[in-house]
């Protein structure tokens, strides 16, 4: 039975397969179908030649969930708070997004205050009940909800982290007052701050519906042509969860998509033993930056939808920006030529695609400069005298040769990408210059020599299945749960008993959901990490904590990390403070079988040979302000050890690698593509 994983991007859908009996796999990249996803999924299917009967796991990963919250197209919730705390969500944290901006306006409230009701009910931080719940309020409150026609509702109280009861009380009222309605609880978060919790259980109201009504009916179309597989969906921290606890538990696919190219990432670093990566994925839309880090990616806690606009739950520390292959170049009110971040997508996409697009793209100044295939693989003949046209608009506008504002173009768009690569490493006390670059994206290698020497690093690695990055992720991850609680403890005052207990409570809760899913103690493996502070502080670095029994020895060894990590993160740390636990955490890894590009070869043509020729001929290849001739190389047939020497364009179904003059390339036992040499431009 075929493993698959689909990815729905903003302007492609992307495909893998892979039999782990036959070791062979096969790709499929369409155009995204944006007034119905879920058909843009069965077009893959049909382009890659599966029969859904015959796959036994489907891994989905999309932008669904992002661009649903993004775009504010969701039906929207109504959300019952405490008396007092109706605005919430919309007052935040009283911070400044941009310090002197006096014109600086906040994003719209995720729900509008004429949805937001409030009851009187008191819930102390010990967690003792202060106020108890007026539940006439409550039934007046949910008759109001049932003739608005709303579909779902957040319920977010103070202090119901340290003590639910009044939460799941309103829960039951309005399941009984309102059937079908659907019931989010800030409790459900675990997290003590109230505008993070209140923040998310508006996210998980929000999306309730959207992800709901999409996974069923994509889950209907599939099960119609005879799907009986597992359904999994990819979670924002870099697993996957069965479909039915993804419509339960929406605000943890808001990173679905990308997560997938970070899984690929992750992949590549275990196989080629290079733990430090930087994962670069550029898509049609956006571009996805991640640091790997000991063979992981960084999981953050600290995600904000827009500003001011925190979610509590771990997510991969993914950085997005808007510059894909159809990101839309413009000229600025001072005159300045600018790149993103809005895109072309799929409809009409950019100029030279020939759907009705006439402003210039990313993807219409790489086909001017020739670094682009006139065929885009084979899918399509793209139209030059469009692009020329869409192009030529700007270049008149600013005085400058066609070429030359394609290069330009080009140019900016690297050095936005560099930006994003810089936000997740020097941001958080990283220096690029220590790490690899990975590139992913049907556009990604077309642009990672341009790149990497904005921030230091020296070596590329592009691996085969570089166009289809994060539905090969898909196929790779492992099932993950994380629980969470609650608990406030000074370390020298710690109870070790209490707190021992906790995280075996924690470990026993994941370890369930684990074996409910079918997976075997053996198959499992368990993280457990902490969220720790200084006596006094008010925010936590995540510390990782041993496995087994913790004593006074492990307690020392767990502050003296705390130390370690503060110091990475925030550049200083304490020997004078006290340190205290914040929230506990478990993660529970569910493994699955990976395949093995050793002996992995692809019907499509990605990784392994067919035994031909890699050379296509020749190709003039705009670089520095001139043409020169680059060799044009297939790179499905490209042999283990086999040197490239810039300039040259290495072609493959679904991307393209750009290697510039001065610059080589060199294949490993893998089918990746090194790229090293000298990074400068000329």
């Amino acid at each position: 039975m075929l493993r698959v994983g689909i990815d729905v991007g903003g302007t492609f859908t992307d495909l893998f397969a892979w039999d782990p009996g036959a070791k062979t796999g096969r790709t499929a990249k369409v155009l995204t179908t944006r007034q119905n996803l879920a058909e843009g999924v069965l077009n893959a299917l049909v382009q890659a030649e599966i029969d859904p009967a015959d796959i036994g796991v489907f891994v989905h990963g999309s932008t669904t969930a992002t661009n649903a919250l993004i775009e504010r197209s969701y039906p929207e919730p109504a959300l019952i708070t405490t008396e007092g705390f109706r605005d919430t969500i919309e007052i935040g944290r009283q911070r400044r997004a941009h310090l002197y901006d006096p014109y600086q306006h906040k994003p719209a409230p995720l729900i509008r205050r004429r949805n937001r009701y409030t009851v009187a009910e008191r819930i102390r931080a010990d967690g003792s009940v202060r106020i108890e719940l007026d539940e006439g309020r409550v039934r007046e409150i949910a008759a109001r909800i049932r003739d608005k026609g709303n579909r779902s509702v957040a319920v977010a109280f103070i202090n119901s982290y340290a003590n639910p009861l009044h939460e799941q009380r309103v829960r039951d009222i309005l399941q009984h007052e309102t059937p079908g309605v659907k019931v989010a609880l800030s409790s459900d978060v675990s997290k003590f701050r109230e505008l993070g919790r209140f923040v998310t259980a508006a996210v998980r109201a929000a999306l309730l519906p959207v992800m709901g009504d999409y996974l069923e009916q994509l889950e209907g179309d599939l099960e119609t042509r005879g799907f009986r597989g597992v359904f999994y969906v990819i979670k924002s921290n870099g697993g996957v969860m069965r479909a039915a606890a993804a419509k339960e538990r929406p605000e943890e696919l808001i990173e679905s998509g990308p997560a997938g190219g970070v899984a690929a990432a992750q992949h590549v670093a275990d196989q080629i033993r290079e733990p430090e990566l930087v994962s670069t994925d550029m898509g049609g839309t956006s571009f996805d930056v991640c640091l790997i880090e000991g063979g992981r990616g960084l999981v953050s806690d600290s995600y904000q939808l827009e500003w001011d606009m925190p979610i509590i739950v771990p997510m991969l520390d993914i950085r997005s920006i808007g510059s894909g292959g159809g990101s839309i170049a413009w000229i600025d009110e001072g005159g300045s030529l600018r790149v993103g971040p809005r895109s072309a997508g799929s409809s009409p996409g950019p100029a030279c695609y020939g759907r009705g697009g006439t402003e210039a793209t990313i993807t219409d100044a790489n086909l001017l400069l020739g670094r682009l295939d006139p065929t885009l693989g084979g899918k399509f003949q793209l139209d030059r005298e469009a692009a020329e046209r869409a192009v030529g608009v700007l270049a008149d506008r600013l005085g400058m040769d066609l070429l030359r504002c394609a290069e330009g173009i080009v140019e900016i768009c690297a050095e936005n990408m560099a930006s994003a690569i810089k936000m997740v490493s020097i941001d958080r006390g990283r220096d690029p210059r220590d790490f690899s670059m990975v590139s992913f994206g049907g556009a990604g290698a077309m642009h990672a020599w341009a790149i990497a020497p904005s921030v230091g690093i020296d070596k590329v690695i592009v691996p085969p299945f570089a166009g289809v990055a994060s539905a090969f992720g898909a196929t790779v991850m492992d099932v993950r749960h994380d629980i969470e609680a609650t608990y406030y403890m000074a370390c020298d005052t710690a109870d070790l008993a209490e707190l021992n207990a906790k995280y075996k409570e924690l470990e026993d809760s994941s370890l369930a959901l684990l074996e409910g899913e079918g997976f075997s103690r053996d198959q499992v493996g368990i993280i457990r990490t902490a969220g720790m502070r200084y006596v006094g502080q008010s925010y936590e670095v995540d510390t990782p904590i041993p496995l087994g029994t913790i004593g006074q020895d492990a307690l020392r060894d767990i502050v003296a990390n705390f130390h370690v990590v503060h110091r990475q993160e925030h550049g200083v740390a304490s020997d004078i403070f006290g340190v205290a636990f914040v929230n506990l955490r478990v993660t529970a890894v569910g493994k699955v079988e990976k395949p093995g590009f050793e002996t992995l070869k692809l019907s499509s043509g990605v990784g392994g040979t067919d035994g031909g020729s890699a050379g296509k001929g020749n190709r003039d290849v705009y670089f520095d302000g001139r043409f020169v001739s680059a060799s044009i190389l297939r790179g499905d047939r490209l042999e283990p050890g086999y040197v490239v020497k810039g300039p040259s364009i290495i072609e493959y179904a679904d991307a393209e690698i750009v290697v510039p003059p001065l610059m080589t390339a060199e294949t490993d036992d893998y089918g990746n593509v090194v790229i090293t040499g000298n990074h400068s431009r000329s």
